[in-house]
Parts: structure tokens; C-alpha cells; sequence
């Protein structure tokens, strides 16, 4: 048994199958075979190693004729493995006594191999162990005959195990079969993060190099609260780690007989409870877990995994379906929020060292007006359907506000010349994580009709820390004292002026930040569907008053960790069962 600590970023435990992807995206299934394919099989992987040999061979003829036998060398190496008995044996062995499938069993015996040679110290064997992986691969892709495998097309339950998977990846996992989700890579407020918790499955990032220590089919169990994941668990901890899914199950049973009750404090003070979406079948989350409206509806998954730019009526028919399920309900849509970076249709930046800091989110938008004017078209044609309202995100000038609402106000007198009904008063708003709109928040109130705080960028400009980083990733919290000094003024400024403020990060979806967020002043907040039941369970077991006490107390404190520790021990008291 293996247990390894990475950054947890979605809780809940998940016990099941493992899918590992490695960083070509091979999925390496754990398939058996019936006796009577066993000879069949044999032949197939005979065949594929032909290939692969005939594969590496003409390689080193290559080098070797363009730059001498000491380059080709490396390929003899790779050569003398794949003619090697041994390998042979072992695998046809695992083939006709496990009846493993040939995929299964070039994985385990190679990989077992590659960890032999990591073991050894230098740098020398440790390239070994990479040549080993490029074997394995060039097996493996002689076998299954194509590179990769869609996530989407999964039909089994299982955990995915990659080194890393990019949002459109991510996007398109299925949470009816995708139990949770592990990556080497990346940090707590990456978009895979975001995404992972948005389709409440549970998920671990940046736990370090470990696919070479499990195989497809292996047992594998996710622990997304205490971010470790086991390997080869053994039956005492399988059978704690039943107990504790068994348990989590019963309280989400006991949360949901609060669906249709308020999320009012015990003092008769009402919260507004929204949720966040990522995709237009996520309604149904938000209706079965009683939110209030959707404060924050994503629009990105329309522009990821795509070659060209969505139309105006694949925008309104996503927008649309939403609007219409949630009936006189608020819904928030933000519109596009991605860098150059992630979307195909337009050409790379030519010099985007940090995308964090470079040409994203409303930037772009402003850069591509006419992808943005069809985007707002869209929004402004589902507004006849529903209380929609609009938000811009990363707004840092108050130029880029009035540049984007004059781009609206261009859409809008599209519509009305074609004679196509919009809202004209539709709400219009901004998001607020950048710390510059924090300090000009007083110019901000006379400008939109609200205000949403989003952490996740908050959190890493008022810090310094990119967010998708593991190695700075420790650095990364919403507890630092800097980082909630933001929250207040933001909330002060926009209510003092009447104007309504709500958050939508993933901070307000922890409860352990719960009554430190009412205790500011904050009386809206956007989570994640899987999020709104134990936010609720919270507010209506606190009184303002106490949750105000939390507050000034929390002022006082210097250091994110000090800060975690008291707001925990504070929620223990309210609920006993939350671990410290």
C-alpha cells in the first residue's frame, strides 16, 4: 500500500477502478481474457512487437546514416529490450496464467521495470527509465492502434489518473462514470480544479510523479478532503474508507430535507444561496439542492476542445435552456473568461510568458469585438426569457468597463434594428479580483448594477501566487489576512453605496468560511451545486451577531494558518462531526 499527498481540491472519497492516462493520453485498460482468446492474444502482441521492432530499426538506420553509429545507439538499446526473451516471457506469462489482456501486461512489467531504474541514483538511470516509457509506448501503440481515447466515451465507472488534463478535458468528463480525479500536476485554483469541483466529483492535484506506480484496473481510492490518494490499499483501510463514504452519503441525505427550506440565520437574517455552473445540465443540480439562482454561469465550455468560434445560436440555445429551467430565478452569466492560449480559433500570443498576467478574459474580449458582440447578442436575446443579467469578469480600469459596456450597448442596437426583442434594463455587473478594482471601488458603485468578488484570481493577484503552481501552491489561501482585508473593503464600499455584492470563488463554498463571510457583510454568495446544502446547513446555525464576533476576531490574527485554525474550531463547535 502507497499513500501520497497532493493539494486536495474537491472533497468527498472515491473508491474504484483506475483509468491511467500517461502524458500521451494512452489509456491502459485492465481487461481479462476468456481461455479461448488467450492464443489470439498472444499472436496480437507477437505482432505488435514485430512492429515496434521494425519501427526502432528504421529509426536507427536514419540516425545512423545522418550522423554516425554513436547517435544511433540509443535505438540499439531500445532494440536489445524488445528482442529481450526475459521481457517476453514474463508478459506471455501474465497473458496464460492471469489471463491478463497484452495491454494490461506490457504495462506492468515495463513499468515495473522503469520504477527499478528510478530507484537507482544519477541521472543516467533515471533516463533509462525514460527510455523504458518510450517502449512501452510504441507497444501500446502498435496494440490499441490510436493515441487516445475520448474521456467523454468512458462507460464504466472508474478514476482518472493523469499527469495532467486541460480544461477541455476535464469539461468532458462524465460524473456518472467519472468517480473522481488525480493529476501529477497543477494547483488549487486551476480551471481543471474549478471544473472538478463544479461537476462535485472528488479530485487531488499536484501529487507528484506517481503513474508509474499504479495500472489500469488497479484499486485506487481518492481522498478529496484530506488531498492523498491511496494505491494497493489494503482491506483495513478499504474498509475505513466504506465507512466514511457510507457516512458522507447519510449526511447528504440529512442535507437534503433542507432543499426547500431558507438559508436564513438563526436571527431572521436571509441569505441569498446562488450557484456556480460550468454546463446547462448542471441545472438540475442547482434545482434538486434548493439555490436561489445561478450566481455565476460560465460560458467558457462553449469556446474549449473547438477548431472555430460558436455561433450566435449555439450561444442562445445554451443560454436559453438555462434561463428557461430556472423560470423567475436570477441568472448570472459571465461572459468570456480564457486566455489566447486556450481557444484554437485564434493565433498564439507571440510572447505569453505568464498568461495570468497577458491577454485574457475581458482583454480579449475587447481585442476580438466582434466574438464578443456575438456572445452579448446571445445573452441579450435569452434576457426576454428569464432574469438574466450580465457580468464582465476581470475588470481592472475603469476604461475596460465603460469599452465593454459600450460593446453592449452595440449589441443591443444590433437587436433593435433587426427588430429582435432584448431586455433593455437588464442588470449589468462586474467581477471584482483584481486588487485595483478593490481600490477603486468607489468609482466602480457609480458604474454597474453589482458586484460578484471572485477569489479564485483575487487570491493570487493580492498574493503573488499563480495559482496553478504546485510549487508555490502552499502559498495559495484564502485565510491570508491581506487576502480577507480585500474582501471587506470591497463589501464596505459596495454596500455603503447601496450597491449589491455577492462572491462567487471557491472560498465561499467551504463552510469553514461561512460565518467569517456573513460576519464582513456579506448577505449573497455563489457555490458550487454540491456546495449549497452545507453552506445552508451553516447559516441557519449561526445568529449575525455571533458570526460578527468571528469576524473581529479574525481581524486580529497574522498568518492564513492561525486564521484556519480558529474558523475550524469555531465550526466544530456549531458541527461537532467537522474534522479539525
Amino acid at each position: 500500500m502507497e499513500r501520497l499527498q497532493g493539494i486536495a481540491v474537491s472533497p468527498g472519497i472515491a473508491i474504484g477502478e483506475a483509468l491511467v492516462l500517461d502524458n500521451e493520453g494512452f489509456r491502459i485498460p485492465r481487461r481479462f481474457l476468456p481461455r479461448d482468446a488467450v492464443e489470439e492474444e498472444l499472436e496480437r502482441l507477437n505482432l505488435a512487437f514485430e512492429a515496434a521492432v521494425a519501427e526502432v530499426e528504421h529509426n536507427r538506420q536514419q540516425v545512423a546514416d545522418q550522423l554516425g553509429d554513436d547517435y544511433a545507439a540509443i535505438f540499439s538499446a531500445h532494440l536489445q529490450m524488445l528482442r529481450d526473451p526475459r521481457l517476453h516471457e514474463e508478459i506471455e506469462e501474465m497473458i496464460r496464467s492471469r489471463h491478463y489482456s497484452p495491454e494490461y501486461a506490457v504495462s506492468r512489467a515495463l513499468r515495473r521495470y522503469a520504477k527499478v531504474f528510478q530507484s537507482l541514483k544519477g541521472q543516467y538511470m533515471a533516463e533509462r527509465a525514460n527510455d523504458i516509457f518510450d517502449i512501452e509506448k510504441r507497444i501500446l501503440r502498435n496494440l490499441l492502434g490510436r493515441s487516445r481515447e475520448e474521456l467523454s466515451q468512458v462507460t464504466s465507472p472508474v478514476l482518472v489518473l493523469a499527469h495532467n488534463l486541460t480544461p477541455s478535458e476535464t469539461a468532458n468528463l462524465n460524473p456518472e462514470f467519472a468517480l473522481g480525479m488525480v493529476t501529477e500536476v497543477g494547483g488549487p485554483g486551476s480551471h481543471t480544479a474549478i471544473v472538478a469541483e463544479g461537476l462535485g466529483i472528488p479530485a487531488v492535484v499536484g501529487v507528484g510523479l506517481f503513474l508509474v506506480d499504479v495500472s489500469g484496473g488497479d484499486t485506487v481510492i481518492i481522498d478529496g478532503d484530506q488531498g492523498q490518494i491511496v494505491l494497493h490499499p489494503d482491506e483495513e483501510t478499504l474498509a475505513r474508507y466504506r465507512h466514511e463514504v457510507e457516512e458522507q452519503r447519510n449526511l447528504a441525505v440529512k442535507l437534503g430535507t433542507l432543499r426547500e427550506l431558507p438559508a436564513e440565520t438563526m436571527d431572521g437574517q436571509s441569505i441569498q444561496l446562488l450557484a456556480n455552473i460550468e454546463f446547462p445540465y448542471e441545472v438540475k443540480q442547482c434545482q434538486e439542492r434548493g439555490a436561489d439562482g445561478i450566481g455565476l454561469y460560465r460560458t467558457e465550455f462553449l469556446y474549449l476542445g473547438r477548431d472555430d468560434d460558436p455561433s450566435e445560436e449555439t450561444h442562445f440555445e445554451s443560454y436559453s435552456s438555462v434561463v428557461q429551467a430556472m423560470k423567475d430565478k436570477p441568472v448570472v452569466m459571465r461572459t468570456l473568461d480564457l486566455g489566447a492560449d486556450k481557444m484554437r480559433s485564434l493565433p498564439d500570443p507571440e510572447d505569453e510568458r505568464n498568461p495570468f498576467l497577458g491577454l485574457r478574459s475581458i482583454r480579449l474580449a475587447l481585442r476580438n469585438r466582434d466574438l464578443f458582440r456575438i456572445q452579448l447578442r446571445a445573452i441579450l436575446r435569452a434576457s426576454t426569457l428569464g432574469e438574466v443579467r450580465i457580468m464582465f469578469p476581470l475588470i481592472s480600469t475603469i476604461m475596460e468597463l465603460r469599452q465593454a459596456r459600450m460593446v453592449l450597448a452595440d449589441a443591443m442596437e444590433d437587436l433593435e434594428e433587426a427588430g429582435i426583442p432584448f431586455d433593455r434594463d437588464v442588470k449589468v455587473g462586474m467581477m471584482v479580483e483584481v486588487p485595483s478594482a478593490v481600490i477603486m471601488m468607489d468609482r466602480f458603485v457609480e458604474e454597474v448594477d453589482f458586484f460578484s468578488i471572485g477569489t479564485n484570481d483575487l487570491i493570487q493577484y493580492c498574493l503573488a501566487v499563480d495559482r496553478s503552481n504546485k510549487d508555490v501552491a502552499n502559498l495559495y489561501t484564502a485565510a491570508d489576512p491581506a487576502v480577507i482585508r480585500m474582501i471587506e473593503m470591497a463589501v464596505n464600499a459596495a454596500t455603503g453605496s447601496g450597491v449589491p455584492i455577492s462572491m462567487c470563488g471557491q472560498m465561499c463554498g467551504d463552510p469553514m468560511y461561512t460565518m467569517l463571510l456573513l460576519g464582513i457583510g456579506l448577505r449573497s454568495l455563489s457555490v458550487t451545486p454540491a456546495a449549497v446544502p452545507e453552506v445552508k446547513r451553516v447559516c441557519r446555525s449561526v445568529t449575525i451577531e455571533k458570526c460578527e464576533e468571528v469576524a473581529e476576531r479574525v481581524r486580529s490574527l497574522e498568518s492564513a494558518r492561525v486564521i484556519k485554525t480558529y474558523l475550524k474550531e469555531e465550526l466544530s463547535k456549531v458541527f461537532p462531526e467537522f474534522p479539525l
